[in-house]
């Protein structure tokens, strides 16, 4: 069934912004989403993997091995690796795994495949939503309803970057490193703080109280509910412009330079809003850096810096139990400008726009605002 195009929501630039950095950096760490119900929260994830880049595979692998980079403990390993090995590799899009939040633990980590063992008489593991997640996009809907036997089960695989599973006498690892993306509504409960410190980035989500943009909304998902082919036709250019932005920003992630002044800013900026310990640091440096190359930028700046503080921060801050979500961004800018930005090069490249879904020059887009934005319906496919 086709996707709600990612281009084609409308009113979540900042939703957009965030899900598009862990795209270009997963080391970010994911995002977790939060806001009402029907503000496409889920809409918005689902179609992030029509502009996401394909992945290369170790062909028949079920455990989505690197060609370039077998795990040498792969369970349907070895993979042959260097010059003269001959490894098949494939080509396949990236996955969007979603995890239910009533799953058992053998779905979840994997188990003993019984068909194998009745049939057959020989012990074989059977891989679980954490494998198949592997180089892709682990989604969990109300993650805040969780168990918390699952919960732990995502702590432990997202700390080590690995799912060790030990039972009916079977002893299996492989690597489970994966986007961890989730949405909840807070008026149905808050998430445990240890899941809550994992995700790199959070961003809260509202309903426009715009008339003409909430028109636009139905607008399109009247559009894309009469005809899902033709209306995902119209942003097809959209989205795969998106798509070779996300490559050319991975490909000059490397090159991009964090200096320090942008290192000293950081931690001010941190120590300003006195976040515990020193994940939020390492969380807005990489988000940073994700940012200046999708702005085709060579070196992280003040906006850089801003944009990650506001998706790093908001979730980490101490605040009160009626204290509203949020940042106070007369602090962060206050903090920002405490030590001057050094001069940058005047001939350097003009910010790009965020991500966004057609505007009114867009040819793929449609009238109306334009921008990237949710289409208000949380069970769009």
């Amino acid at each position: 069934m086709p996707r709600f195009p990612f281009t084609a929501v409308v009113g979540a630039d900042d939703l957009s912004t965030a899900l598009v950095l862990t795209a270009i950096s997963p080391a970010i760490g994911g995002v977790l989403v939060r806001g009402e119900k029907g503000t496409a929260k889920s809409t918005i994830v689902r179609g992030l993997v029509g502009v996401l880049p394909r992945v290369d595979v170790v062909a028949g692998c079920r455990f989505s091995c690197d060609p370039a980079d077998p795990a040498p403990d792969c369970p349907d390993g070895p993979h042959p690796i260097g010059a003269d090995a001959a490894v098949t590799a494939e080509r396949r899009p990236t996955r969007l795994v979603e995890l239910p939040v009533g799953a058992s633990d053998d779905r979840v980590t994997g188990s003993m495949d019984l068909a194998q063992a009745l049939g057959a008489g020989r012990t074989e593991f059977h891989p679980g939503l954490l494998a198949q997640a592997h180089r892709g996009l682990l989604y969990v809907d109300e993650v805040n309803l969780l168990a918390d036997h699952l919960v732990d089960l995502l702590l432990d695989a997202s700390a080590m970057g690995r799912n060790t599973v030990e039972r009916d006498g079977m002893s299996v690892t492989h690597p489970a490193r994966f986007v961890l993306v989730g949405t909840m509504n807070p008026e149905e409960g808050e998430l445990r703080p240890q899941l809550l410190d994992r995700f790199g980035l959070s961003v809260d989500v509202n309903a426009s109280r715009d008339p003409d943009e909430r028109a636009e909304v139905v607008r399109r998902r009247l559009a894309f509910d009469a005809d899902p082919d033709a209306f995902s036709a119209r942003y097809a250019a959209a989205e795969t412009e998106i798509g070779a932005r996300i490559v050319r920003a991975q490909e000059a992630l490397d090159g991009v330079d964090l200096s320090a002044w942008a290192l000293r800013t950081i931690a001010r900026v941190c120590a300003g809003f006195d976040v515990d310990g020193m994940r939020a640091d390492i969380v807005i440096a990489r988000a940073a850096l994700a940012h200046a190359a999708w702005c085709e930028r060579d070196r992280v700046t003040r906006d850089d810096i801003r944009v990650a503080a506001r998706f790093a921060l908001s979730h980490r801050r101490r605040r009160g139990p009626f204290d509203p979500p949020g940042l106070d961004e007369e602090l962060l800018d206050r903090l920002l400008d405490e030590e001057p930005e050094p001069p940058t090069d005047p001939e350097g490249p003009d910010d790009p726009q965020p991500p966004s879904g057609g505007s009114d020059d867009d040819p793929n887009g449609e009238p109306g605002d334009g921008d990237d934005a949710p289409d208000n319906d949380d069970d769009a496919p």
